[in-house]
């Protein structure tokens, strides 16, 4: 499977799109890093447009959902420093599945995540 087909917000653009209509500062995007890598592609272009609706983000290894490490598809780094050039101050949930020990593993996340 990938990703979450047939769910109702499985496509970021679409998503987006409900929010920019709907123009309140009470409803935000959960930005998904797996997810849109997986569903939609081009992850930091997304980042940067739709950047005003963006309220919390999850990350993940691809393929998989493991650690974020140097196994897997995404150059965390590059995708945590055009979030902070948006002008993103909040969260990121770590959300992958270990693969390995898990402390070692957050504290890989943590790492990468950290610019």
């Amino acid at each position: 499977m990938k990703g979450h087909p047939g769910y109702q917000g499985d496509d970021i653009d679409y998503c987006a799109e409900i929010l920019r209509q709907v123009d309140s500062p009470h409803a935000k995007l959960l930005f998904d890093v797996y997810h849109v890598a997986i569903m939609n592609g081009d992850v930091i272009r997304r980042l940067r447009q739709y950047a005003p609706w963006i309220g919390h983000i999850h990350v993940a290894g691809v393929p998989g959902r493991g650690e974020l490490d140097d196994r897997q598809e995404i150059n965390y780094p590059g995708v945590m420093r055009a979030l902070l050039e948006t002008g993103y101050r909040g969260y990121v949930g770590q959300e992958f599945i270990p693969t390995r020990d898990p402390y070692e593993g957050l504290a890989e996340a943590v790492r990468l995540c950290d610019v």
